[in-house]
This record gives C-alpha cells, structure tokens and sequence, in this order.
C-alpha cells in the first residue's frame, strides 16, 4: 500500500468543513483537558496523525536496532579505554561521574534518536542520539489516544486500520528493570520520583506520568531538585523515600546549580537511590557519538552490516579540531576544508539542547561563519554535513476550512535498553531546525495504517 492514498483518503475526509470544525474543535478541548501544552503553546496545531505502512514502521525498526548495537559497541570501548573515550569530548567532572558503576545494564535504558525518515527504501538520516532525557513518551500515548478519538477518524476507520505505537509503558518497565538489577529486589515495588525543575514547559507530562505510574501501582512523585533530601542513607522527595528516579532534569544543569555534593549525586554514587538514565549516560549523548560512529578510525569496532548501516543513516561528523580525515572518499584537512565549504556543513556544540548554539552554514554569512568555526575549535563542536529534510503536507483549521501545508517532519523513535525501538514520536516544523523545545515545531503521534 502506497502511504500516500492513506493520507490522500484522510485529507479528503477533512474537505467536509462541518467533519473539520468538529476535530479541531475537540482536538482543543482534548488538548486542554489533558494539559497538553508545551509552556502556553499546544503540543499539537494539526489535524492529522503521523501514518506510516506497516513496511516503513518495520524497517525503522530493523534500521535502529543495527545502530543502537553499534551505539553499544563505542559504549563499551569507551568504558573500557580512557584514551578512547577522550574522543567523546567529556567534560573533567563528567569523567569523574562517569567512573560510577550504575549497576545495570545499560547507561541509557530509555533513550530517542532523532532522525529524518522518507521512506522504508534507505531514506533515513540520524541527526542526534538523546541517551540522556528522552522526554514526550507520555505526550507521544496522550495524543494517540486524542487522535482515535476525532471524528474524522470515525469515519477514516470504517476504510483503514489504525494503530497506535505506544511507549510510556517500556519507560515504567526500563525504571523497574533498572532498579531489580542494581538492587537485586525482584518483588519490591519501587517508589520513583520524576525529577526536574518545577519551572520546565515539560512539567504538564510529569503529570501524565505519575498518573500513569500510581494508576499501575507505584507511589509516585515530583520532586524539584532543590528540594530532595539525602539522609540517614536514603533519598526523600516531599518527605516520601525514593528507589528509584526517572531523570528528567539534565545531569549539567543539575551540577552546575547544586555542584558534585549535590543530594541526588551524592545518593546514586553511595548507591542509595537508583537512577535512570545514569551519569554515564553522557557518553553517548555527547554529539560527539554520531562522529565517533562515522569516523573513519573507528571502523574495526563494527560488523559490516554495522558500518553499512552508519553509512546509510548517520551524516558525515567529525568534533571540530585540528587533523586530516575523510570525506566521502577524500582526504581533507578539517578546518580548512570546513572554512570553505560552509553551504553543506552545520556546526553544532557537544551538549546543547532546543537547537542552541547550532549554526547552519547555508544560512549564515561568510563572516558568521567563520567567527562561529573560530568558536567551534575552542570548544568542543561537532561538525556535520548537511541533510535532506523531508516535507510532508498536514491539514490545519483556517477561516473554518482545512487548509493543507509543507511541514517539515523529524521522526523520532523511542528506544529501551540500547536495544530495540518501541514506539515513535513525529514532531513537525516550518524552520530548519525541528525542536519542539525551541518553540518551533508540533508534536504528533504515529499510527500504522493498513487498508481495511
């Protein structure tokens, strides 16, 4: 089945202005009632889900699971080699944090690649591995659940079947795993705090997820970093001891405001609290993991499924400093090759989030360009070769009408224990750099859709 006549079918439901205005107009209310918002803005401004064939839903699970073993492989390498994890870029503290055992299987046992994706025949780039807060699994159900119940889809039913991917539940089972494995108590029913600052656009899902979790039967709670104590070795959020947290709160952040003697750090070194994803988790969540992936040094650590899948998916990166290295088939020297070829390149910093920092070489001047290179060799970069962004076209509520627009689409796959892929978040954007958290894009669920 070609997707195209699924989403063709959809979009010729919506011609029916009264169908239209009956789906945005619950689409609002449902969105509102769930506290769907990213600060003030709704997680979701379209009409229509993501659709992909039952083909491109298996291929990109296929596809990432190949990467997240190559993914696996440098982990390890670079737990094992401290020369070889230099190439990481980490910072002298993270060293430090990163010398602790966790005491589970994996650093990431809840991660999300962010990629572009056209179609099950090899169009699939990855952009960045979040190995550190994948956050929007509990969006990702929420709005599933809204868009089955539109009226549009009342009637798109009666000609394709749908069906959601959904993922809060691998998150629930990735924090209990974590926490029998570092602990060894099969039968406890851990209780887990959902840990970030109080002030994040995100707290509408820690909601979501602490009903999810106390719907299951785990007490659950929200805890500000500022307000956990460690004492009499345990870990209290609200008065409440915790087993186990899910990290919201980035690890640099939370350092950089409470320093190493931080409770919650000093906690999950002693062992008194488990926590997901661990401070090892920062290896690959460097930018710098797409470039060890890609370079040319690294080759002998993959099977050659594994580096023709990194040819395939991951672009050409390297970390931006002084040396000579490939380039589709030619030796180049980095930065001055970097300096004259700004159209094709994008710079981006080691450990950033909602596109700071990063800088589109086609978009920019000469002049910014090569102040930003300057910038880029003094901290750690990465540089990277430009992508093709895939468009696709999704409908709106305009005058009482649906109207159809390009949007630019990311596909982002939720992945558990750097193994497998288990649901997928799309988000949506008219800007070059899609990032929900940047203020410009949409978030939507993706549905596998068959003709009935």
């Amino acid at each position: 089945m070609a997707i195209q006549a699924a989403i063709d079918a959809y979009h010729t439901l919506l011609t029916d202005d009264d169908l239209a205005g009956a789906s945005q107009d619950q689409l609002d209310d449902q969105l509102r009632r769930r506290g769907l918002f990213f600060g003030e803005r709704p997680l979701c401004s379209v009409l229509r889900p993501r659709f992909m064939t039952p083909g491109q839903y298996k291929f990109l699970k296929r596809r990432t699971a190949v990467l997240l073993r190559a993914f696996g492989k440098v982990y390890r390498a670079a737990i094992a080699d401290t020369v070889f994890r230099k190439q990481f870029k980490l910072t002298d503290w993270e060293e430090a944090l990163v010398q602790h055992d966790h005491g589970f299987a994996t650093a990431s046992p809840v991660s999300r690649l962010d990629a572009f994706f056209v179609s099950e025949r090899g169009g699939m780039k990855i952009t960045e591995y979040n190995a550190e807060t994948p956050a929007a699994a509990a969006y990702n159900d929420h709005l599933a659940a809204i868009f089955f119940g539109l009226p549009v889809m009342r009637e798109y039913l009666k000609q394709y079947e749908v069906r959601s991917q959904p993922s809060r539940h691998s998150v629930l089972h990735a924090l209990v795993s974590a926490y029998q494995q570092a602990t060894g108590r099969k039968r406890h029913r851990p209780t887990i705090a959902i840990v970030d600052w109080r002030e994040v656009p995100t707290y509408s899902e820690f909601v979501i997820s602490k009903d999810y979790f106390e719907a299951l039967g785990f007490k659950c709670v929200i805890a500000d970093p500022r307000e956990v104590e460690y004492r009499g070795g345990k870990l209290f959020a609200g008065g409440i001891p915790i087993d186990v947290i899910y990290k919201r709160v980035l690890i640099s952040e939370l350092v950089e405001r409470g320093g190493m003697d931080h409770p919650i750090v000093r906690a999950v070194i002693a062992g008194d609290v488990v926590m997901v994803n661990s401070f090892r988790c920062k290896i690959l969540h460097k930018k710098a993991s797409l470039a060890v992936l890609s370079d040319e040094r690294n080759d002998s650590l993959f099977t050659a499924t594994e580096r023709e899948a990194i040819e395939a998916h991951v672009p050409w990166t390297r970390v931006v400093e002084e040396r000579t290295t490939m380039f589709k088939g030619l030796l180049i020297d980095l930065i001055p090759y970097a300096a004259k070829n700004k159209d094709h390149l994008v710079l981006k910093p080691n450990d950033e989030y909602g596109g700071t920092g990063i800088v589109l070489g086609w978009e920019v001047d000469d002049a910014r360009w090569q102040a930003a290179l300057k910038e880029a060799l003094a901290e750690p970069f990465i540089i990277q070769d430009r992508i093709h962004l895939p468009h696709e076209t999704y409908p709106s509520l305009v005058d009482g009408a649906a109207a159809f627009h390009d949007r630019i689409i990311d596909t982002a796959p939720f992945a558990f224990y750097g193994d497998y892929m288990d649901g997928c978040l799309t988000r949506l954007s008219t800007d070059s750099l899609v990032n929900v958290t940047s203020g410009g894009g949409s978030s939507l669920a993706t549905f596998v859709v068959e003709k009935r």
